[in-house]
């Protein structure tokens, strides 16, 4: 596997008054990994606009020597675009260009947060999987023309459940469409990690490395910077190796179903992310070996 960072992991570093993009490129070098990952970046007036901006990006990523991998944007086709669903598939769709511009071989877009709360019958993920397939094989299709496929990350709590994003994978039944594995996401599903990777690994484009502090509901609130499972336990992000996800055994269960990809640190936690960054790169290049 190679090892990668998400320059969402920077924080506050990415903006232009601290280290900005560039300078958060530079640093994912300078500590040893060989790509990134990037997020859905400033508010631009036009898409030629941001193309722009990305494809400068994306040339500076080459001169580098870092590789630009997934783009990671926000996506929800049952109420984006304001409910409008062939509206939300042609905003994505756009951001397919942006990905195309970056030169990343993937783009990760999000099912949905889930249906309505006024909605109280019919929520069932098998009510919206007819209109999640639609939206998802209507980008794929779109982004094959570009040279990029499109994956669903084990995300957002509606779609996080390793057999509701493998029946999705499934349903849309095509080779540009897979999975972003995040091996500690699972847990805000209250999921065993490795017995989840272990089920989407065969679908897995690419993969994040995340760890968290975790606490049991059961308990009292820990404080600031935790937040709620779905399931209702404590979790916080932490340095990887430092934190409760069994990291080694997610990378082997990855490993087994034949994954040698990238993997991507994205680091949530409260320490300093430079710190934090660093800190986990050094602990999952133990576990990768």
């Amino acid at each position: 596997m190679k090892l990668g960072i998400s320059l969402y992991s920077f924080h506050a570093y990415a903006n232009p008054d601290k280290l900005g993009i560039k300078g958060c490129i530079d640093k994912v070098k300078e500590l040893g990994a060989e790509g990134v990952d990037i997020v859905e970046g400033p508010r631009f007036a036009t898409q030629e606009e941001y193309v722009a901006y990305a494809a400068d990006i994306g040339e500076y990523c080459r001169k580098v020597g870092i590789e630009a991998c997934c783009f990671c944007v926000g996506s929800d086709f049952l109420n984006g675009s304001g409910g409008d669903l062939e509206a939300e598939i042609a905003r994505v769709k756009l951001l397919v260009d942006v990905a195309a511009a970056y030169g990343c071989k993937f783009m990760r877009h999000d099912a949905s947060g889930g249906f309505p709360q006024n909605i109280k019958h019919g929520r069932a993920f098998e009510n919206a999987l007819p209109r999640l397939v639609k939206g998802y094989k209507a980008v794929t299709e779109y982004a094959k023309t570009k040279g990029i496929k499109t994956c669903v990350e084990n995300h957002g709590f509606f779609a996080q459940d390793a057999e509701r994003v493998e029946k999705l994978i499934n349903a849309v039944d095509d080779d540009n469409f897979g999975a972003l594995v995040d091996i500690g996401n699972f847990s805000c599903a209250d999921e065993y990690n490795p017995r989840s990777v272990g089920i989407m690994a065969p679908y897995a484009f690419h993969a994040h490395a995340k760890d968290f502090h975790i606490k049991s509901g059961n308990g009292e609130n820990p404080g600031d910077g935790f937040f709620m499972s779905r399931g209702g336990n404590y979790l916080r992000g932490s340095i990887i190796g430092h934190g409760d996800v069994p990291v080694k055994q997610c990378v082997n269960a990855l490993r087994r179903a034949g994954y040698d990809g990238y993997l991507m640190i994205e680091f949530e936690g409260m320490e300093d992310p430079i710190t934090g960054i660093s800190v986990g790169l050094k602990n999952l290049k133990k576990i990768v070996g």
